[in-house]
């Protein structure tokens, strides 16, 4: 068996969670404006938002594991489908208390917006940081799985997207953990590509921020933002200098202060 990971400080688990199986981590203050539900990307778990949720400081914080990974292992089946309605069961049970903002990194940003889509009345504003969208418009050097082992492609996506240095320096009952999202992993890889879109933007009827970092990929996420634009006026682009693809580890103070700006306009526009 392998231990326990340490609870991310600022965030603890939930005395409840609105779908059986699914591991909910959470951080409460006295009087929310809003609930922020994180839903984290490929290969990631919920602790990652911790730092995000400490800065947050006049929201509730509610993340999760998706299904397949993490604490969330046992819950199937997988898909695309299947996380959206995860996400809107996590949306609807907080929206009975506050508004709620959809916060996904990568694809967990094709997760909000497709709850977004599915039911726009738990939602109050979608941000999406970097989140693949093919179908809108291809981006060079993106892949999807090579082969059929997960564990090998667990080990190509975290070299790839952190860096070969990190992974070796992994502990290796940390390595073995990553491996068993493998198939979580290349289920994501495998539901979005160019042809056959899952859904459609222009039918977004909530207000929606695509935001990305200033990086080596800007000129692509601001040529995919102006194609955005035209496809639904209800989403807004926003860069972060300085922040690389995994700004809610690295840059949660300039990711955090970009939420607490775009909710207030928001609540002004009501």
């Amino acid at each position: 068996m392998l231990p326990k990971s340490p609870l991310p400080l600022g965030l603890h688990p939930a005395a409840h969670s609105p779908v059986d199986g699914l591991a909910v981590l959470e951080s409460r203050v006295v009087e929310p404006a809003a609930t922020v539900v994180c839903i984290h990307g490929g290969l990631d778990r919920a602790g990652s938002f911790a730092r995000m949720a400490r800065r947050l400081e006049n929201f509730d914080v509610v993340a999760y594991d998706r299904r397949g990974y993490q604490g969330s292992r046992g819950l199937t089946p997988l898909g695309l489908a299947r996380h959206v309605d995860d996400a809107v069961a996590v949306a609807r049970a907080e929206r009975v208390h506050t508004p709620v903002i959809l916060f996904g990194h990568s694809f967990g940003g094709v997760v909000a917006l497709g709850a977004a889509l599915f039911d726009a009345h738990v939602v109050d504003l979608v941000v999406a940081f970097e989140s693949p969208l093919p179908w809108i418009l291809q981006r060079h050097g993106s892949r999807r799985p090579e082969s059929d082992d997960a564990a090998l492609e667990v080990e190509r996506f975290f070299r790839r997207m952190v860096s070969d240095r990190a992974w070796e320096r992994l502990h290796e009952s940390e390595r073995v953990s990553r491996r068993l999202d493998g198939p979580a992993l290349v289920d994501d890889l495998s539901q979005l590509s160019v042809d056959h879109p899952p859904f459609e933007l222009a039918n977004l009827s909530v207000a929606t921020v695509y935001a990305y970092g200033e990086n080596e990929r800007s000129d692509y996420y601001r040529a995919l933002t102006k194609r955005l634009g035209s496809v639904s006026p209800l989403i807004e682009a926003a860069e972060i200098p300085g922040a690389g693809h995994g700004a809610h580890l690295s840059s949660p103070d300039q990711l955090t202060k970009m939420i607490d700006q775009r909710w207030e306009q928001v609540c002004e526009s009501v």
